[in-house]
């Protein structure tokens, strides 16, 4: 797992009782307020399942924005008991920002370099960690949701924590043809580029800016647990411009349970959804 940027002097996540509780992950058909393994229709088995949830105002006949989520790396502890599991039902980032209602929200799975089993950490294989074959089922999985559950291809939302943070660049803006999926993206804690000691391939910090011009100025929402100023420091430091948000959580945690509790960060993670995917402030 990645590094932290605790201090004790910032609250814990557990002083805040969370008014969200994520449904709990079952292998029944989706249906709304469900929340599934899903295997796209005609992957084999080996295939790792993807986790998906259609909110509870679900309905074939209108389209709904698709918030798409990656996991943090696995056998991850702390010392404040933070855990992450790197597994998509582990996720948390979706389903605090819609709240249950509005949006389809999906967990992909990271894979090795077969696709054939789940990257618990990172991506692709030891050493090199290649992304082609997360790239290749993300590209595969996401038209695919938005056509049979009614999702709407314009108002894609990538998100990520921690490794799924960096994901977000590092995977979402691969090429040209992934890049082209997202209407915006979610950056919770650490942000691609930033860092040249990641142990997959591209980490370095012209491959990361090959990957950031490919935004094009679309939004982003990027935040971190004590303070977002190093990740600030970068973008202004290679030049790009962009339609970034920053916000601190608030926590000392590394932990994306924050959002499923009130604070000011998620009020505003809200408010920039809503702008993202709506014209009118709502989600629709």
């Amino acid at each position: 797992m990645l590094g932290s940027f605790a201090r004790a002097d910032h609250p814990d996540i557990n002083s805040v009782p969370p008014d969200l509780v994520i449904p709990k992950v079952t292998s029944v058909a989706p249906a709304p307020g469900k929340r599934v393994f899903y295997r796209l229709p005609g992957d084999p088995a080996t295939v790792p399942e993807m986790v998906l949830y259609l909110p509870t105002d679900w309905s074939p006949e209108k389209k709904f924005p698709v918030i798409v989520e990656f996991a943090g790396n696995g056998n991850y502890r702390n010392a404040y008991g933070d855990v992450s599991t790197g597994r998509p039902e582990g996720s948390q980032l979706g389903y605090g920002l819609s709240g249950g209602a509005g949006a389809i929200w999906v967990c992909l799975p990271f894979l090795n370099e077969e696709g054939d089993s789940l990257a618990n950490t990172w991506w692709g294989n030891h050493p090199d960690r290649r992304p082609e074959a997360t790239v290749a089922f993300a590209k595969r999985a996401v038209p695919a949701i938005c056509e049979r559950f009614s999702g709407d291809p314009e108002r894609v939302i990538l998100c990520g924590f921690s490794r799924g943070a960096i994901a977000c660049n590092a995977i979402g803006l691969h090429d040209n043809e992934i890049a082209k999926l997202w209407r915006g993206f979610f950056c919770y804690s650490h942000y691609d580029g930033v860092l040249e000691r990641w142990p997959f391939a591209g980490a370095d910090r012209a491959s990361a800016l090959t990957r950031l011009l490919r935004l094009s100025g679309r939004p982003q929402f990027i935040c971190q647990e004590i303070s977002v100023e190093g990740t600030r420091d970068y973008l202004q430091s290679i030049g790009v411009k962009g339609d970034f948000k920053f916000a601190e959580t608030g926590f000392r945690n590394h932990n994306d349970g924050w959002m499923l509790r009130p604070s000011s960060a998620r009020a505003a993670a809200r408010e920039w959804l809503r702008r993202v995917i709506s014209r009118d402030g709502r989600l629709e």
